[in-house]
């Protein structure tokens, strides 16, 4: 192994402390989201066989709550504190919303030779989830937009 000469060591990086808080951020947001879907799993238990009702709801909710913080957060400019989107966005809907059980799911319902309930499960999820994104950012565009005190562009002052 060769050692470079002082004058030749790559200048250091950025401190590390922002990384860490939004890594944090993310964690907290995550185990809290987890836990969220958890609660929503216990409370609602996918009947054996049957379309995965719970984790349909929570994907598809989950996605809602994307668009509307994405509207919130990124289109209108509101100024937010920058550990918001990776606390409530990567973090909370992130561990929220679950894909690897839907497609667990799916996996489960093809074993079992469901084919009709996989592949309607499969579609909905998708279709659903997508429209479920573009509902949450059309509704919460259209709130912003009606003037209410406050609320119009984001929070901003006209």
């Amino acid at each position: 192994m060769s050692e470079q000469a002082p004058e030749e060591l790559p200048e250091p990086g950025p401190p590390a402390a922002p990384q860490t808080r939004v890594l944090g951020a993310v964690a907290a947001g995550g185990a809290l989201g987890a836990l969220a879907r958890y609660g929503a799993l216990v409370l609602w238990p996918a009947a054996d066989g049957g379309f995965p009702w719970t984790v349909f709801a929570v994907n598809v909710s989950g996605c809602a709550l994307i668009g509307v913080l994405m509207v919130l957060t990124v289109e209108r400019g509101r100024v937010t504190h920058p550990l918001v989107r990776p606390f409530l966005g990567v973090g909370v809907l992130g561990g929220f919303t679950t894909f690897s059980t839907y497609a667990a799911d799916v996996s489960g319902l093809l074993v079992r030779q469901e084919l009709a309930v996989a592949v309607a499960y499969m579609a909905a999820t998708v279709v659903a989830a997508l429209a479920a994104v573009w509902a949450g950012a059309v509704v919460t565009r259209r709130l912003l937009d009606r003037g209410v005190p406050g609320v119009r562009d984001g929070g901003r002052a006209a």
